[in-house]
């Protein structure tokens, strides 16, 4: 029988959220995620762009370019290139494509994904368009809100792989397909949590790459232990009063998807945007960090698209606006820090 199910009882099953769920991307944070369904999931569709990963990843029965330690069973996975098969034939679509690339992806889709789940992984904005993905996809697409869910940590893809405790908070408007997902995604090493505020958490993964840049930043210029708790205090104050413009609503900011996640990217040895950040502190150059980063830090696009988002909410964020002003501006970090330190409280 094919992976994909055919007996009346497994179609029966499949017609009840999440269904058939796709991944949707071939990533280090999409290869974790495929490890954490195939735990309660009997099996899944998986979209990559290359055949050529798709053929290695086959034969080697591990994703040949991220988290290569993580073996998986090649039979409980059916693999396409072609992203209009996958969405054909899941019910949910687990986005995992780095923001910069999401919308050339999505552009590729040529049959009606308006029925679909639409679970967002992804921890960015949509470049030009200045939405958060829930947005874009609601209004670009036509999926109903009830329908779009968000994964949000703190987790790190290269956690999972470890098999170290990790935490995901699942955020969906009708609480009964959070919970849903969140039974799917729950397991021995994996505690998940649910919550309805989707627009809040995305804006929260995105402000926490670019304070985990600026952590990166302070790391580099060895500017102490002692101005890097002050700088995590007031990024959730920052992020705070940011949310609470662009999407009021009750939260506790200091709950796990917002004050840990931020805690975490901003901390972490793993963390791609601290170590982009780091390097911008050690002297490098933007365009030599990018070029010797191997993953995309998803903080350095978010900066500048929250710089134009906060023109519209006029929120004072000071830490947003000096690490856009090192990044874009070329201002130097020793100064822009050291004027930063100011206006901490």
């Amino acid at each position: 029988m094919s992976i994909l199910g055919s007996k009346k009882q497994e179609d029966k099953a499949e017609n009840a959220f999440p269904g058939k769920i796709a991944v949707m991307g071939g990533g280090s944070w999409a290869t974790a995620l495929a490890k954490i369904l195939l735990t309660n999931c009997k099996n899944i569709i998986w979209y990559m762009r290359r055949p050529d990963r798709i053929e290695d990843f086959r034969r080697l029965r591990h994703n040949p370019a991220y988290l290569s330690d993580v073996e998986f069973d090649i039979d409980r996975i059916y693999f396409t290139a072609d992203i209009n098969e996958a969405c054909t034939i899941a019910d949910t679509l687990l986005m995992v494509m780095p923001s910069p690339y999401l919308k050339s992806h999505l552009a590729k889709i040529a049959v009606d994904i308006s029925e679909k789940y639409i679970v967002s992984a992804v921890k960015g904005i949509v470049p030009d368009e200045n939405q958060i993905i829930s947005d874009y996809m609601v209004d670009r697409y036509g999926i109903d809100p009830d329908r779009m869910l968000v994964i949000s940590g703190p987790c790190h893809a290269e956690e999972v792989a470890l098999d170290r405790q990790s935490f995901l908070t699942v955020a969906c408007r009708k609480m009964r397909n959070a919970e849903a997902l969140a039974e799917r995604m729950a397991g021995k090493r994996i505690t998940t949590f649910t919550s309805r505020d989707v627009s809040g958490i995305e804006y929260a993964s995105v402000l926490k790459n670019v304070y985990a840049i600026a952590a990166g930043i302070v790391h580099g210029l060895k500017n102490g232990d002692n101005y890097l708790a002050m700088l995590m205090s007031n990024s959730i104050r920052e992020m705070d009063r940011f949310i609470d413009d662009a999407c009021p609503g009750k939260r506790q900011i200091c709950d796990s998807v917002y004050l840990g996640d931020l805690l975490v990217t901003s901390y972490s040895r793993f963390s791609r945007n601290h170590n982009f950040g780091a390097m911008i502190g050690n002297g490098y150059s933007v365009k030599a960090a990018m070029m010797e980063m191997e993953m995309v830090a998803e903080g350095y696009y978010g900066t500048k698209c929250m710089m134009e988002i906060n023109q519209k909410y006029e929120v004072d964020m000071p830490i947003l606006s000096a690490v856009y002003d090192v990044l874009y501006r070329r201002c130097s970090p020793q100064k822009t820090f050291r004027t930063l330190g100011e206006k901490f409280v």
